[in-house]
Order: structure tokens, then C-alpha cells, then sequence
């Protein structure tokens, strides 16, 4: 439980439609009609990501006894917002809305979850924030979302995926990048992938533990792409959130980065310092999962190799099974460093969150 006397900002909670037929009010007369005739409203369009039934979906007493996890307001207040005595949480969908192959209805369906979001979730609990869903694939439409949505301020990130078609620092994706921040959101990126190519780059595997796993070196693929692509150089105020990515990755993507950079660097001249420095700068993850060392001391080692203690983020990742009963805050953080995940530097990636 968290012992502070700050009242800690959650920065990823999953709340999941309970099926698609929930969609239907929030969909146009043409898309409403497009999905029945097509029998969508019958399908399970969830991502594959994170199967129901799967103990790491859902901690066993976050479990609802009907329905999938994540799907019910009353269980996110009464096992999350309440007991954590939650300032904020940011809702994140994940949904394989974002990553279909027609992009109109991708759109369409990212549009009816966004509206699905503030009617049936950020109305009911003034302390809920939400991520917009947009088509990953298509930044044209993407774009066209955020500032459909960019008005209402409890809207307060961007979500996409960190393996989607595309390396994310491409320039393909770089309206994106601008409209989130023209209007002061933050990218944040989730463990997934669009499975357009193989989560590994040794090919596709057999077992789902092998693309579980596989999502850490897909954050550190898409975090290079970011920094060499010249994405923050472009866009000097935007801020990326690593969201389930993990901690402990971090020290040794630095030190790997900051030494090739070193050595190759005359072929990217617009990193005129070390990518660690920019890293520092634009980058946060949230702490569940939290890979933690065996000993407490060895917490704090690890905040001093990545150097910075206001990089990391408050989150329980609710419902997915990260960590026992309510003891989400990782164990050996000094007193300052804790206050700062709680909730400072949460305040200070998410500008719409003051």
C-alpha cells in the first residue's frame, strides 16, 4: 500500500469494453449499420495481447465473477481508486481497434471507444483521466482524433502500441507527434504489438511466454527509433510514457546507446548529445511491471545507473497480476524519489493533469 502522505497519481489502469455491442450507441447511423451487417457487434475484437482467462490478465482477487476483467466501474473504484486514495488514474484502452487493416473503420471504432470512454467511465468519477485511442496505422486519421478530442482536457495522452507497422520514429508518424504536442499530450506507448511482423526479430513464435517476453526488446527498439530518428530534436516539448515496459532494461539501453553513438554518430547529426541526456529528458515508464533486483539496496543502484529519479511513474496496471495485494510501490526507493513517482512526476509529464 502506498505510505505517503501524497495521494499518488496512477498512470495505467486497463478498463475493457465488455463486448462489442457496447460500441453501438457511440457509432454514426453508417458505421452503426456497417457492424451489425457485418456481424462485428458478434465478434471478440479484443487484442490478443492480453487473453482473459490468463492469470497474468488479472490478479485472482481483481477478478470479477462475470465478464471480463476490467469491464465493471464499481470494481476499479472500490479495488483500485479508493484504496490507493488515488488522485488521478489515466484509463488505457487496449483494443484491436487500433491496429484492423481498414483504416475507415479503425477510425470509426477509435472514435466510439473514445466516446464510449468519457460517457460510461470519466463521467461517473471526477478522479479518472483517459488516453486517446487512435488508428496506429493510419496518422492522417490519427491526427484527425486527437483533435477531435483534444478539447476535452480529461483526455491527457495518446495511446499506441510500441511494435506496431512501422518503426514509431519514422516520419510517417510524425503528425502525430506533432498534434500531441500542439496540445500538450504525451505519447504513451503500451506493451503490444499490431503483429504486422514478428514481435522477435528471430521470427514468430510458438508460445506466448516468447512474445511476453520479447516486449522489452521491443521498447528498446521503438526508444532507439524515437531518439535516432530525430523525433525529440523536432519536437523539443513532447514526452513519451513507457507503459508495462519495465525498469531494469533501461541502465544497459543507455549505456549500449550513449557507446554506438559515440562511434556511428556522423550518420545522424542532429544528436548533438548523448542519447541518454535526450532520453532523460522526454522518457518515462510507469513501475508495474517493476523487474525488481533481488535486494532493496539494489533498487536504488538501479535509479542511480539510469540517473534520474523523475523518470519513473505511479501506476498498478489494473487488473493485469503484477505484484500481491495492494504493494504496487517498489520496495528501497528513497523517501525523495518515492514522493517524486507518486505523483510530482506524474504532474509534471501530464500537463492537462494541473
Amino acid at each position: 500500500m502506498v505510505s505517503s502522505p501524497a495521494r499518488p497519481i496512477d498512470c495505467d489502469v486497463h478498463v475493457a469494453l465488455p463486448d462489442t455491442r457496447a460500441l453501438l450507441p457511440y457509432l454514426d447511423d453508417y458505421w452503426r449499420e456497417h457492424v451489425i451487417r457485418r456481424g462485428l457487434d458478434r465478434e471478440d475484437l479484443e487484442l490478443s495481447s492480453y487473453p482473459p482467462s490468463l492469470p497474468l490478465s488479472c490478479r485472482p482477487d481483481w477478478r470479477p465473477q462475470q465478464g471480463l476483467p476490467g469491464s465493471q466501474f464499481e470494481q476499479l473504484r472500490d479495488q483500485v481508486l479508493d484504496p490507493f486514495q488515488s488522485r488521478f488514474a489515466i484509463c488505457n484502452v487496449l483494443h484491436g481497434s487500433q491496429i484492423m487493416f481498414s483504416e475507415d473503420l479503425s477510425a470509426a471504432l477509435c472514435r466510439a471507444i473514445n466516446n464510449w470512454i468519457s460517457a460510461e467511465w470519466l463521467d461517473r468519477d471526477p478522479r479518472l483521466r483517459a488516453s486517446i485511442v487512435v488508428p496506429v496505422h493510419s496518422p492522417e486519421l490519427a491526427v484527425a482524433e486527437i483533435e477531435h478530442r483534444a478539447a476535452d482536457l480529461r483526455f491527457v495522452q495518446v495511446l499506441m502500441l510500441a511494435m506496431g507497422e512501422v518503426p514509431l520514429g519514422r516520419r510517417q508518424n510524425w503528425p502525430i507527434y506533432a498534434a500531441a504536442e500542439r496540445h500538450d499530450l504525451p505519447i504513451g506507448i503500451h506493451a503490444g504489438s499490431s503483429l504486422r511482423n514478428p514481435p522477435s526479430p528471430l521470427g514468430w513464435s510458438s508460445h506466448y511466454i516468447d512474445d511476453y517476453v520479447s516486449q522489452a526488446p521491443g521498447f528498446s527498439g521503438a526508444l532507439n527509433s524515437l531518439v535516432v530518428e530525430g523525433v525529440f530534436n523536432k519536437f523539443p516539448r513532447l514526452k513519451v510514457v513507457l507503459l508495462e515496459s519495465g525498469v531494469t532494461w533501461l541502465p544497459a539501453h543507455l549505456w549500449r546507446a550513449n557507446k554506438q553513438w559515440r562511434g556511428v554518430r556522423s550518420e545522424t547529426p542532429w544528436l548533438t548529445r548523448p542519447p541518454s541526456e535526450i532520453i532523460r529528458e522526454h522518457v518515462r515508464l510507469t513501475v508495474q511491471p517493476f523487474d525488481a533486483p533481488p535486494t532493496d539496496g539494489q533498487v536504488q543502484t538501479i535509479i542511480d545507473q539510469i540517473g534520474s529519479d523523475e523518470m519513473l511513474l505511479f501506476s498498478t496496471d489494473y487488473p493485469h497480476w503484477h505484484f500481491d495485494g495492494t504493494d504496487a510501490v517498489p520496495q528501497g526507493l528513497s523517501h525523495e524519489s518515492l514522493s517524486k513517482m507518486l505523483a510530482d512526476n506524474a504532474l509534471a509529464t501530464y500537463p492537462r493533469l494541473n
